[in-house]
């Protein structure tokens, strides 16, 4: 099967002795089997696996590990040659709170039981082709692949109430989506992907407005 280099090397980082790989279950394709838990490795967009997981959780234990680049260097290569032109470190440092860009694809999947999800820190390499095709943002670079240097850390969720631990300890009994992305000194963008997610998960809950701005509380259930 074509995978990327990323994906590649993290299923061979994660692998067990006694592990099964690219199994198929249910009609689909398993990265790694072990015991009656299925594991995928995501590196891209959580809507490609929404339909995989949706069928698979009703029967089986799945675990989504997800890399995000707490580190990266940068490789450009001219389109029709090999050699590097530049390689360069990213000045952007990714954190666990990044797993949020695509868990808001699917927030209503994390409340399953059989639902946990891995998020690796990792060091990669990421190789962008000067062919034009690439995104506006990077002015036309493509990228053609990432490769995994170092896993630097690992944290676990296997339950709702796990994801409490993004919600800061600073936050007033009521506030709003700002006042979350201050106390988390996160990105606004990033902060309203967290605050849907976590309603979504029940874990929050929208108390009403002030101003043009909706306001929230900590659920009733995990103020006990």
């Amino acid at each position: 099967m074509r995978e990327s280099t990323l994906h590649a090397a993290l299923k061979i980082w994660y692998g067990l002795p006694g592990d099964y790989f690219e199994i198929p279950v249910d009609g689909f394709i398993i990265d790694i089997v072990r015991g009656n838990l299925l594991i995928e490795i995501q590196t891209g967009n959580f809507s490609a696996i929404r339909p995989k997981l949706e069928q698979l959780l009703e029967k089986h234990p799945i675990r989504i590990v997800h890399p995000i680049a707490a580190e990266k260097w940068i490789i450009r290569k001219e389109a029709g040659r090999e050699i590097i032109s530049s390689r360069r470190k990213s000045p952007r440092r990714g954190r666990v709170e990044d797993v949020f860009r695509e868990l808001v694809r699917i927030p209503h999947l994390v409340q399953h039981p059989n639902f946990s999800l891995e998020i690796l820190l990792i060091q990669e390499e990421e190789t962008r082709l000067a062919d034009g095709k690439g995104s506006w943002r990077r002015q036309g670079w493509s990228i053609v692949d990432r490769r995994l240097l170092r896993v630097e850390k690992s944290q676990i969720l296997t339950s709702t109430t796990d994801y409490l631990r993004f919600i800061p300890l600073g936050l007033p009994n009521e506030f709003s989506t700002r006042q979350f992305a201050s106390e988390s000194h996160l990105p606004n963008y990033l902060a309203y992907k967290m605050v849907y997610c976590l309603r979504k998960m029940a874990l929050i809950q929208r108390t009403g407005k002030r101003g043009r701005a909706y306001t929230y509380s900590l659920s009733d259930i995990d103020q006990k």
